[in-house]
């Protein structure tokens, strides 16, 4: 498990970095911001990312988000690069294999791009 993902597994502590605008960001910090941007930066990625945020349940089946056009093993190695990089968490039911956002994920990324007064 990478770093950025242990990171995003623990609730009290949140899976990205202060306001871009707060002050310098440390190595390590503009490391874990720089996965969890670069795995947004394909856009099946983000189709993904964006299916599994917006479903009513807050967690979406693999079999539910699967249909962005590409193979499913596509899909997979897409999903797989979403966990790592701590953007998405993954839980195994049967033989389907839900998703859910890492917890904070989106309040991280929303405040790391909004400006402090």
């Amino acid at each position: 498990m990478s770093k950025l993902a242990q990171m995003a597994a623990t609730a009290s502590v949140p899976p990205c970095c202060p306001s871009l605008t707060d002050r310098e960001l440390t190595d390590e910090e503009a490391e874990v911001t720089a996965a969890m941007f670069k795995a947004l930066g394909d856009p099946v990625r983000l189709r993904l990312f964006s299916k599994v945020a917006s479903h009513p349940d807050g967690e979406a089946c693999v079999c539910d988000i699967a249909d962005v056009g590409v193979s499913q093993p596509t899909v997979s190695h897409h999903l797989k690069k979403l966990r790592e990089a701590g953007l998405l968490l993954s839980e195994r039911r049967g033989t389907w294999v839900y998703y859910r956002l890492a917890p904070s994920v989106l309040a991280a990324l929303s405040g790391f791009l909004t400006a402090r007064d």
